[in-house]
């Protein structure tokens, strides 16, 4: 498969210049943040709430960064800066601003610390560097850290400043979520945030769909994509009711996993040819994470024991991390570091797309059987042939 020139424009987290069919409610949350002349005392909040896929991480990173290019327009004291963390799979009010003193300084450490101390540090610094700031706390839902500590020290800075010392620069916080992650977050304590309703986002049209992934795909490989493939992803985005974010994972996948090619009936067929990984890894990532996220020490574990069971021997670490990098650079997975762990971090992995519809070719030639002899030729086997036992793995650690 020839390389794609522009693959980084497929990663999730990266920020289209224009937000297709967005542009409202992208000018509505501006306008309830009040860059240029806001009516009442900062901080500033609002939130763009909307069901999985809708674009509320794009409208809300769009909305920062228009905030942030008025700002500057208006000289409010500084360089303005926007600081954009996702919130699914940080640990409580601790995570949230560790990850928030980390986009300011790669290097913090914030292990050993208590939550407020973090907080503190993240005020201090905020108020020192005495420039305008923007906070986009995305992915919020049901399940995810507590966000009421981190509002609540936005709007009562002072409680963490040092003795003498009072107010912050100007500061908006932008809230992005499902319906029940914000609702969760307005019942922990949003009355004492000075903020709004929430914009709330409607599901993409079809139609809408196909111009997001036209223009992700020609942006990717300079070059328009065949319309059939279009529709074909995006028809596939709306039965599995996943929006635009479906949409892109399957734009990934046929870009960098499978190909579509028309039949003379004029439907659409798949050529397979996947990431080339060893069946036991994808089954052991499977097993740790439950669909979810799993802790890289588990999938090691786990992987050793299926490779003995499959009758060659576990992967090196480097080879084992060779193919997470791999399932990572095709948008199936995608490492994390988080507080924890005897070291003070955890290293895990965050499944993007469920692991059953992982295109993946078996790969074996770096592989030992048990009796030492190299398993067979580079070339992959079909995955039928590959049949992995089945044995009793015992229920993974729930990942903090």
């Amino acid at each position: 498969m020839p390389p794609i020139p522009h693959a980084e424009v497929l990663a999730r987290d990266w920020l289209p210049p224009t937000a297709l069919g967005r542009s409202r409610e992208i000018s509505e949350l501006v306008r309830r943040l009040e860059p240029g002349a806001p009516r009442i005392a900062g901080p500033w909040v609002a939130g763009v709430v909307g069901a999985g896929g809708s674009g509320t991480s794009t409208v809300a990173r769009r909305a920062a960064r228009e905030v942030a290019d008025r700002v500057r327009v208006g000289l409010h004291g500084g360089v303005p800066r926007v600081l954009a963390v996702r919130t699914p799979f940080l640990r409580g009010p601790h995570g949230v601003a560790t990850a928030l003193v980390q986009r300011m300084d790669e290097g913090f450490d914030g292990r050993g610390f208590p939550a407020p101390e973090v907080l503190a540090g993240l005020l201090r610094r905020i108020r020192r560097e005495s420039r305008p700031t923007i906070v986009v706390l995305d992915d919020i839902g049901v399940g995810g850290p507590e966000i009421g500590p981190i509002l609540r020290a936005f709007a009562e800075p002072d409680r963490f400043l040092p003795e003498g010392e009072s107010g912050l620069p100007p500061l908006w916080t932008i809230l992005a979520g499902t319906y029940e992650g914000l609702g969760a977050i307005r019942r922990d304590g949003w009355t004492r945030v000075r903020a709004g309703p929430f914009v709330e986002l409607s599901p993409y049209a079809p139609s809408a769909l196909r111009a997001i992934v036209r223009d992700r795909a020609e942006r990717a490989l300079g070059h328009p994509l065949v319309p059939a493939t279009v529709d074909a992803i995006v028809a596939r985005s709306v039965e599995d009711g996943g929006g635009a974010q479906r949409a892109i994972e399957l734009l990934r996948r046929d870009l960098l996993g499978v190909s579509y090619r028309e039949r003379r009936d004029g439907t659409l067929s798949s050529r397979y040819q996947g990431i080339s990984v060893e069946p036991w890894v994808v089954r052991a990532i499977g097993a740790a994470s439950e669909g979810q996220a799993a802790r890289l020490g588990e999938v090691r574990r786990l992987e050793e024991e299926l490779a003995r069971a499959h009758g060659a021997r576990p992967l090196p670490t480097t080879t084992l991390w060779r193919r997470i990098v791999r399932l990572e650079q095709a948008g199936y997975v995608r490492r994390e570091i988080r507080p924890g762990g005897a070291g003070g971090t955890l290293s895990v992995l965050r499944l993007l797309t469920p692991v059953d519809e992982w295109v993946t070719t078996p790969h074996r030639s770096e592989s030992r059987p048990a009796d030492g002899r190299w398993s067979g030729s580079g070339d992959p086997a079909p995955a039928e042939s590959l049949e992995i036992p089945s044995i009793d793995l015992p229920r993974p650690r729930d990942v903090p």
